[in-house]
């Protein structure tokens, strides 16, 4: 069935949560993609629970009206149900021609079978009998159906054309129907002493108060579900709306830190303290790598770089901070504090460094050369919040994220791969109890000179 709103698929801007526009439904492919989804899945739903409607009324009917005449109804029955099956092959999200007249003629169809007598009945039969039957009810059937698929303003459409179709059905049959005048008179001469007896038992009476009445109720009842439809639509758009801000959190932060947002309300405004693990990464002569390679290749390469570190980020429980060109910076313990993160921070390092290895693994089958990374990591407390005015951003300060920065620049003069200071490795230890598969390989070096601090270092290292 059609969707008769403006010029949002499925809904109008009146349908859109708070401080959300069209403009930011248009560009939402989250939100686009959750109505796709609805709108085929109800399509479904719809067409599906039609047919099994019609399946149910077409074998009622012979019980009804044991004649073969009620084939003329399933044939009716079946043209409704292949309406169904062009609606859902040509359903889509957004305005259609197609769609807005298979629902005018799903409608008109129906009042057609349920107004104009049966051509091939030998009864004859006034035609305004035919209200006799309360056939009215079926159309609660497209209803129904219209309500698992379709806009809330498509569900007023419905309610509102219906309503029309039958009270002009009504017209038609009060102006042109075959009435018996012999059924008037006997019906006057048996019930003429109570008017209002009479009215109700002519078989010529097309009733009109009790089709104003039937159509007040399913107007009634359509705009209630079409107001249940908008309250469902704003749940979806609201919906999407947080699946896209859990998908940009997790493009950032753990799965398990990603949880930890969705939980709390607003974590990260809160200016804390505490120590964290800070870890930068950062491949080694990339500025003459790319300069003499395609552009395309250079985003490759870095691409598949970033993805393989990020990975292991994650799977670490790390926190992406930033990406720097051709390395990154990644913290462990932000937002919140962990058990572990000096520990995770090393694991996730030392499985960077393995991630580099099968990379370059592939790249030499291909003849590309390998690609050397440098990490250096620091474990100290630091300044964690927003920072910003109006586009704020989630800030790890501290002069441990400067040792980390200064570290990963010192292993190009000490020709390795790995430096971890002594205040991660000490932190490690506490955290593990003992000397684990992390810590291996490490080699101990007292009196680094790191540049911009007066003291040195004792560090650790890995070649």
């Amino acid at each position: 069935m059609a969707d008769v709103s403006g010029s949002l698929p499925n809904f109008s801007a009146a349908d859109l949560p708070d401080r959300m526009t069209e403009a930011d439904v248009a560009t939402n492919r989250y939100t686009e993609a959750a109505l796709e989804r609805h709108k085929r899945e109800g399509l479904d739903l719809a067409v599906r629970a039609r047919w099994i409607a019609l399946s149910i009324i077409a074998v009622m009917l012979p019980f009804l009206n044991p004649d073969w005449s009620v084939l003329y109804y399933h044939m009716l029955l079946a043209i409704v149900a292949l309406i169904g099956w062009f609606q859902r092959r040509f359903g889509r999200v957004g305005k259609s021609r197609m769609e807005l007249f298979l629902l005018f003629l799903d409608l008109a169809v129906m009042t057609f079978a349920l107004v104009f007598p049966n051509p091939f009945d030998a009864r004859t039969w006034p035609d305004p009998m035919v209200y006799q039957f309360e056939n009215f009810i079926y159309f609660f059937v497209i209803l129904a159906g219209g309500t698992l698929a379709y806009s809330w303003r498509t569900i007023f459409a419905i309610g509102t054309w219906t309503a029309t179709m039958w009270m002009i059905g009504a017209l038609l049959m009060w102006w042109f129907g075959r009435t018996d005048p012999v059924l008037d008179d006997a019906a006057r001469v048996a019930f003429g002493h109570d008017r209002a007896l009479f009215d109700v038992l002519n078989p010529n009476a097309v009733h009109f108060d009790i089709r104003i009445q039937e159509v007040v109720v399913f107007m009634i009842v359509a705009a209630t579900l079409g107001i249940g439809v908008r309250r469902f639509n704003r749940l979806l758009l609201g919906n999407a709306a947080l699946e896209r801000e859990r998908e940009n959190l997790s493009r950032y932060f753990s799965p398990n830190v990603v949880d930890e947002l969705s939980r709390n309300d607003e974590p990260l405004k809160q200016i804390r303290n505490h120590n964290v693990g800070v870890m930068f990464v950062d491949i080694i002569g990339f500025t003459s790598y790319a300069a003499d390679r395609h552009p395309q290749e250079v985003i490759e390469t870095l691409r598949q770089f970033h993805g393989r570190m990020e990975a292991e980020v994650f799977r670490h429980g790390g926190t992406l901070d930033k990406y720097l060109g051709d390395g990154l910076m990644v913290t462990f313990g932000t937002p919140v504090a962990g058990e572990n993160d000096a520990s995770n921070a090393l694991s996730c390092a030392r499985a960077m460094l393995a991630a580099v290895e099968e990379m370059n693994v592939a790249r030499r089958k291909i003849g590309e050369p390998d690609v050397e990374v440098s990490i250096g990591l620091h474990y100290g407390p630091v300044v964690l919040g927003d920072i910003g005015a109006n586009r704020l951003e989630f800030a790890v300060i501290g002069n441990t994220v400067n040792i980390a920065s200064r570290l990963e620049g010192l292993t190009r003069s000490l020709k390795v791969r790995l430096i971890v200071s002594d205040d991660a490795k000490a932190q490690v230890l506490r955290e593990d109890g003992d000397v684990g598969p992390a810590l291996a390989g490490l080699v101990r070096q007292d009196g680094a000179r790191v540049k911009g601090f007066d003291r040195s270092l004792t560090i650790w290292t890995l070649v």
